[in-house]
């Protein structure tokens, strides 16, 4: 028997949760599929109540599901190497999404910043951790976490702040994370030098953007002036309107010219490797890694493909519910933002391997289409002779593809 959309998607959910560590009962992963699968073929407004209205279960077992913790890194994990492959120019990037949220008892409810509204609106943020390839220019989330509002960072101590929780987050799966690389790409929101020296402590490195008016001096080439004192520790400083050729190196870029410099910042009093990009509209842009090692085309490549997360909070606030959660509760929360990305990870890769042609929209179509049909035969209690309507159903199912 030929095998739907449908379970092609359940076959790639199963197998991910076949490689998940943690023994689970056979309760919890029929239960999990279903769930996966609801996210995808649920249309307009996804929560308990809707999870009822399409499944066979009742809304209360969705909601006693939603309160199970759950490894959600290992499973997108095991996503992440199907959908992107073993391919090593691999960055783990970061970055925080607003959720749009009414009321006054959701926990960690506060004021975010809003990134399509340009503004600080009232609302929760999480903050996504994902995998960006270069070579595939694409990105799929491992992990979502909740952000605490002001008043609760504000509560764990005296100069405890936003930047500490995020190094907190990171720390807690340090080890999961570095098992796939230690390059940790991020907006210029994190290139702060606490933060810095804190990551690097960890054993990450840190590929992000300066301020297009940091101080920055020429890395010392180590060579002793024979003088009496403390050794020299920088070179003359860096005048990005007239840089020191002997200094730089060049490299080719598109849309204007650039130049490779290893430089020492004195707020994080340490040597970083720049790439200063003058673009042909004027200006520069500085971008930097703190691996000496790195290539200047990579520094480039890791942090523009880190745009690519934005795409994932993008589909998953589309298609996937990530809005949409009604529960007060931080576990509910959480395994709802979670799920949604996960759903997206998974559309990615049925994309990718099944059907190319088909949008993140039209895939979300097809397969409410082939769930609705399969509910209808079911309810009606009729077994319908594939052989005899092959030709019919694929006309069905197939219409959205047609029209992609």
């Amino acid at each position: 028997m030929e095998k739907t959309a449908l379970d092609r998607y359940e076959e790639i959910v199963t197998d991910a949760l076949s490689y998940c560590t943690a023994k689970l009962r056979k309760g919890f992963k029929s239960a999990f599929i279903l769930v996966m699968i609801l996210y995808m073929v649920i249309p307009r407004k996804i929560n308990f109540t809707q999870m009822g209205r399409y499944s066979d279960s009742c809304e209360q077992r969705f909601w006693q599901l939603f309160e199970h913790g759950f490894d959600w890194l290992e499973f997108n994990t095991s996503l992440m190497w199907r959908g992107l492959g073993r391919v090593k120019r691999k960055a783990i990037a970061i970055d925080a999404s607003f959720i749009s949220k009414a009321g006054k008892k959701t926990p960690y409810i506060g004021k975010f910043w809003s990134g399509c509204a340009s503004s600080v609106k009232r609302g929760l943020e999480i903050l996504g951790i994902g995998i960006v390839d270069m070579d595939r220019h694409d990105c799929m989330m491992l992990r979502a976490e909740q952000t605490p509002d002001s008043d609760t960072l504000k509560s764990k101590g005296d100069g405890y702040n936003l930047a500490d929780w995020y190094l907190d987050v990171l720390n807690k799966f340090k080890d999961k994370l570095l098992a796939i690389t230690c390059y940790v790409v991020a907006d210029a929101w994190f290139s702060k030098s606490t933060f810095i020296n804190k990551l690097l402590a960890m054993g990450f490195h840190l590929i992000s953007r300066l301020r297009d008016d940091s101080a920055l001096w020429y890395s010392h080439n180590g060579v002793r002036t024979g003088k009496r004192g403390r050794p020299r520790g920088k070179g003359e400083k860096i005048d990005f309107d007239n840089p020191d050729l002997s200094h730089c190196e060049p490299l080719d870029v598109e849309g204007g010219k650039a130049f490779v410099i290893k430089a020492y910042s004195v707020a994080m009093k340490r040597n970083i490797k720049i790439v200063v990009h003058y673009p042909e509209s004027g200006g520069h842009k500085i971008y930097f890694s703190t691996d000496l090692d790195m290539s200047g085309r990579d520094i480039i490549g890791y942090y523009r493909t880190r745009f690519q997360i934005e795409f994932c909070f993008r589909d998953a606030k589309q298609f996937t519910g990530l809005n949409h959660c009604q529960a007060r509760d931080l576990r509910k929360l959480d395994f709802a933002f979670n799920a949604s990305m996960a759903s997206v990870n998974v559309a990615k890769i049925m994309r990718n391997e099944f059907y190319p042609e088909l949008s993140n929209g039209l895939l979300k179509s097809y397969l409410s289409n082939i769930y609705m049909f399969k509910r209808i035969l079911a309810r009606s209690g009729l077994r319908p002779n594939r052989t005899l309507n092959a030709k019919l159903v694929k006309e069905l199912f197939g219409f959205v593809a047609d029209a992609a």
